[in-house]
């Protein structure tokens, strides 16, 4: 019998064979195999997609680094226009020769500031500061575009304000500090970046949009793949699933699942970082301790003693009016609301007796979330199963009717895990609600698009204004606050992703978007800048409190006593 053996090895091997392109053909019919024969091709799934699990997120090598412009909606020509401004508005000055070494590039150890001959200040003038810029050879800089932030303080007072620095192109800069408080005040000047940095932040949000790149998981019974996710991927590669959003045309794709159809994804998530962004060139300035978030220091004094107010100041021109400024540790606004202190669940508890609290966007909303649900012990939260820090989140205090949600804003989010169920945009949530009297919206929606083109993000403004528009029209009692971009610890590998120069282009942007409409900023760029405590991207707990107190101020403002007449 032995002897017969080999040459039937052949048919055996077809019959083989055979059988199992019959199984693979039949693999969309898994779900009625039993659960034994199931396991075992899940199994071989599972065995096949360890070995590839290194290159599953290798990014294509022919990758098409532009943005793709024509995704989503046209904009009216009215937009348009508002667009082309906007960009200009943010535009960024370059310097007069592009590719400079090391050493002709701006140190904040070698620059300096220097306090205008102040003469008698008093409450309610101003306070000018000159600063020159030096590289590291010692020399004056010749060019502007280096981005430096500013602040007055005085620490015994728990006392800060943001001042405004204006760029003269040549290397020379103004800050201009309200005088706000009396006491001896302290200036305080930081370098975020060097022009040459800015230079090449530029060309990463340029060339480099997908640098955050994201992933889904597809799932139907025992079969599950993860492809890549982006708001614009080279359909050359693979097919794509188009997952634009119907109401909005907000684009998102991912690419084809090879055994899965595209309604089968089940969630979303951030897939990494790219590496190797930089050219060791570029890379110089991006160091530590050299040339990111680094103080600058006077060549003379740095403090000025500021007297109370002797004299009528109203009518002096101050060249800058900041939202606010803190003393005491409170933030103190300068236009509109009378702040007001809600110390104890009691006071905030009364203050939303009867509120609907719909709170949309990123992790910085959230923290609102946060910070009511544990200073009202009161407050009983739902559990919907949703992975930490992620959401959604909801909260009911039953006594006093007050309701609290937290949703997270769609694609690009960078949270780890999302279900596709939840990925909901703000502006289609908007037209979800009724509003009134009883509604307070809250929006945050900025750290997450630092990466991509600016005009992606005038482009979500764009759509979330229209639902806000429509929104005070059907409602106008309704109460809209949004939140704006804040500052946060840099160093070399985050400045690429996160860096302040990209948050606050945006936040330049989103305060002229939703200028002249109906709705407050909840101003937490000056909030975080002004504030004694190091930048974080998540505010810590004071700062959060101070937030919390602004908008439960606008909910509940101090009522004015009528005269009598």
């Amino acid at each position: 019998m032995e002897k017969y053996l080999p040459k039937y090895v052949p048919f055996f091997t077809l019959l083989a064979l055979s059988g199992l392109l019959f199984l693979l053909w039949n693999i969309t019919s898994l779900e009625s195999w039993n659960c034994q024969t199931a396991s075992t091709f899940y199994q071989l799934q599972n065995s096949i997609q360890s070995v590839l699990k290194t290159s599953e997120f290798l990014l294509p090598v022919e990758f098409n680094y532009s943005f793709c412009a024509h995704l989503g909606q046209e904009p009216t020509a009215e937009e348009a226009r508002e667009e082309s401004y906007l960009l200009k508005s943010i535009a960024w000055p370059e310097p007069l020769v592009l590719g400079l070494p090391l050493r002709q590039s701006s140190d904040p150890a070698q620059s300096y500031y220097i306090i205008e001959d102040p003469g008698d200040l008093q409450v309610g003038g101003q306070l000018i500061v000159k600063v020159q810029m030096h590289n590291f050879l010692g020399q004056p800089k010749k060019h502007g575009g280096d981005f430096l932030v500013a602040r007055l303080h005085t620490p015994e007072l728990a006392a800060g304000v943001a001042g405004q620095v204006h760029d003269h192109n040549n290397g020379n800069y103004t800050v201009f500090f309200p005088l706000l408080w009396a006491g001896v005040a302290q200036v305080e000047l930081t370098m975020i970046h060097s022009s040459e940095a800015v230079m090449v932040l530029r060309r990463l949000r340029a060339e480099q949009s997908d640098r955050v790149f994201f992933k889904s998981l597809f799932r139907s019974r025992y079969l599950s793949e993860t492809t890549l996710c982006n708001l614009c991927l080279p359909h050359k590669q693979q097919p794509l699933c188009n997952y634009t959003d119907p109401q909005t045309g907000e684009p998102w794709f991912c690419y084809k699942p090879k055994m899965l159809d595209c309604d089968t994804r089940i969630n979303h998530s951030k897939g990494g970082y790219k590496k190797h962004l930089l050219t060791v060139y570029e890379s110089q300035f991006f160091q530590s301790g050299v040339n990111i978030k680094i103080p600058i220091h006077s060549a003379g004094v740095d403090n000025v003693t500021v007297q109370p107010a002797k004299v009528q100041t109203k009518g002096m021109h101050l060249e800058f009016t900041p939202s606010g400024y803190y003393y005491q540790g409170s933030w103190r606004p300068l236009s509109g609301v009378v702040m007001r202190q809600f110390n104890g669940s009691s006071v905030i508890t009364q203050c939303l007796r009867g509120k609907m609290v719909y709170m949309y966007g990123d992790s910085t909303v959230r923290q609102w979330y946060e910070y009511l649900t544990s200073h009202v012990p009161e407050f009983k939260e739902f559990n919907f199963h949703s992975p930490k820090n992620v959401g959604p989140y909801m909260a009911v205090e039953s006594n006093h009717n007050i309701l609290l949600r937290y949703h997270c804003h769609g694609p690009p989010i960078r949270f780890t895990t999302v279900s596709s169920a939840e990925m909901h945009y703000i502006s289609n949530e908007l037209d979800g609600l009724r509003g009134g009297l009883d509604t307070v919206v809250l929006i945050s929606i900025w750290s997450h698009f630092s990466t991509f083109p600016v005009q992606v993000y005038i482009r979500r403004l764009r759509h979330i204004r229209r639902a806000v528009i429509r929104l005070l029209n059907r409602e106008p009692a309704t109460l809209v606050l949004i939140r704006t971009a804040n500052l946060q610890k840099l160093d070399p590998e985050s400045s690429l992703f996160n860096s302040d120069w990209f948050s606050q282009q945006l936040d330049r942007v989103l305060r002229a978007m939703f200028k002249g409409l109906n709705v407050q900023l909840v101003d937490a760029w000056e909030m975080t800048l002004a504030h004694h405590h190091p930048h974080q991207l998540h505010p810590p707990p004071e700062i959060i409190s101070n937030m919390v107190n602004f908008i439960l101020s606008h909910i509940c403002p101090v009522r004015r006593k009528r005269r009598r007449g």
